[in-house]
């Protein structure tokens, strides 16, 4: 059997083994809380991992190891520092806080209905903004998912993206659609697993054949247009503020982020919590460092001019065939590997599409439209909001240009600036009130809608085919380098804090409930 037949029964076998968790699973969602939260029964390692292989999407294997590969640490180096800090500090401050006080507030099982029970809103406002927040973003995020997934497929197998971009949209949307909340989070804890594996082992390996043939890292680097390797490895170097700030600022959205918070509220009890906290930091810690170990490692170890051609966010994976399949001769590993980056694309995919159903179906549709609606009736809307979530996703990414790196970027921040200072607000400032809420959520989505979406700065810009600058009207975004979260954060807080005085303290009955969560706490 040739490389590709070792490649395509790989592939074959991960993705029917993902299909058949999702078919069994399928048949135990009884209810509406089965199949978005898998009735709060979650152990410590499978939370632990489907929380952040729900987090580091196709971005971890494709778009920041391609960012450090162009640029050296010191470009999206920051990146990954910034989420390192901010989903450890997730997991330590708000994650036991916040299955408690969902528990507490009517047992909501998302984050719209959350904060609909926290603040008492009998209009659903909250539950509607919230829910078409989550739309919005949830669609852009799901389509880096399907681009990265086509990106893969076309690099592996040679076919055509629009071919690639089918096949894995109907894989994610497959399993997603039978199995919901614990069929996704199962598959997450096994693609969990591969993603590391592959991320510790790829750049050990690529390390261990170089030094085979005598060639050092430094060597590499120079050999592929690095003039000064000290300067690639180092995180402060031409570090302006700017990309400090913005690369930290990643962090913030942790707090906000839906698919990831769903994970905290699932967990079984406080013992499982605890074992999860060590999981999954361990693990960010691990998955983010040799991510660009990835990046410098691929610029030494690969030919620097064919990856720009082929496109640097396929640097993994070109590693990762070249290493399996030329010099070790091992095809079938290679597409256990791969396996992994398709891993990552579809653990944060699945989540996304879960979550946004969840917020058509359970928030808007029940909580909403109509209250009175049966559960089978709520999984059948889920089910279908599922396949128009994914067909718009579908669309957004037939471009075979599009930078996952970009379209994670967008939708990181609006869903972080919109939910992350409530969130925090909610578990922790008693006088937060429903009018505060409201502003939070407004405020944080549209400073990050303005600054990424609506071009509005006249700026020199140089011409991708021409190369010669030309003056363009550019978002505040490209003409001022700074992150959209870093902005609309601070934005959404402040929003939240002066609407929250200027307005009525919350009724005894939200503040007994908040004392009572607290308590619980201590």
């Amino acid at each position: 059997m040739g490389v590709n037949g070792w490649l395509i029964v790989a592939f074959a076998l991960y993705m029917l083994m993902m299909i058949g968790i999702g078919a069994a699973y399928s048949k135990k969602n009884v209810n509406s809380e089965d199949y978005f939260l898998g009735g709060r029964s979650l152990g410590g390692f499978v939370a632990a991992l489907s929380a952040q292989a729900s987090d580091m999407s196709g971005w971890l294997l494709m778009g920041l190891p391609g960012a450090i590969f162009i640029t050296g640490l010191s470009g999206d180096g920051w990146v990954a520092l910034g989420l390192l800090i901010g989903t450890t500090l997730n997991w330590i401050i708000v994650a036991s806080p916040l299955r408690r006080y969902t528990i507490l507030a009517g047992n909501s099982v998302t984050l719209p209905m959350f904060f609909e029970n926290r603040f008492a809103d009998k209009k659903k406002i909250l539950m509607t903004v919230s829910s078409v927040i989550i739309a919005f973003f949830f669609v852009i995020y799901t389509a880096s998912a399907f681009a990265a997934g086509g990106k893969l497929f076309s690099s592996v197998f040679g076919m055509s993206y629009l071919t690639a971009l089918t096949l894995g949209a109907i894989v994610i949307l497959a399993y997603t659609f039978m199995g919901g909340f614990k069929a996704v989070c199962t598959t997450d804890f096994i693609q969990g697993t591969l993603m590391i594996i592959g991320l510790l082992a790829v750049p050990l390996v690529a390390l261990a054949v170089m030094k085979n043939t005598g060639l050092t890292l430094d060597a590499g680097l120079l050999a592929n247009e690095v003039e000064d390797t000290k300067s690639f490895t180092n995180l402060f170097y031409k570090a302006t503020w700017t990309k400090i700030v913005s690369g930290m600022a990643w962090g913030l959205g942790y707090f906000g982020m839906p698919h990831i918070l769903v994970r905290f509220m699932a967990v079984k009890d406080e013992k499982e919590m605890k074992k999860s906290k060590v999981v999954a930091i361990s693990w960010v810690t691990l998955s983010l460092v040799f991510a660009c170990v990835i990046g410098v490692v691929g610029r030494a170890f690969m030919n620097y001019s064919e990856i720009v051609e082929a496109g640097e966010e396929r640097i993994f994976i070109e590693m990762i065939k070249r290493i399996f399949t030329q010099d070790i001769h091992a095809s079938f590993i290679a597409g256990i590997f791969l396996c992994g980056i398709l891993a990552a694309i579809m653990s944060t995919a699945d989540s996304q599409l879960l979550v946004s159903a969840s917020a058509v179906a359970e928030d808007i549709y029940k909580g909403v439209i109509r209250k009175d609606a049966k559960d089978k009736t709520v999984m059948m809307l889920s089910r279908i909001a599922i396949v128009v979530i994914a067909i718009v996703a579908y669309i957004i990414a037939l471009d075979p240009d599009s930078s996952v790196m970009d379209l994670v970027s967008d939708a990181w921040a609006g869903l972080g600036a919109a939910f992350g200072p409530l969130v925090l607000m909610s578990l922790f400032w008693k006088r937060t009130n429903l009018q505060g809420a409201i502003a939070g959520l407004v405020s944080g989505a549209l400073t990050v809608i303005i600054w990424d979406y609506i071009p509005c700065i006249n700026k020199l810009v140089e011409n991708a085919d021409t190369g010669v600058m030309e003056e363009a009207i550019v978002t505040l975004t490209k003409a001022t380098g700074l992150y959209s979260l870093a902005l609309g954060f601070p934005i959404s807080l402040i929003c939240i804090v002066i609407v929250s005085l200027c307005t009525p303290a919350p009724d005894k009955a939200i503040t007994d409930v908040f004392d009572k969560a607290r308590k619980n706490a201590e």
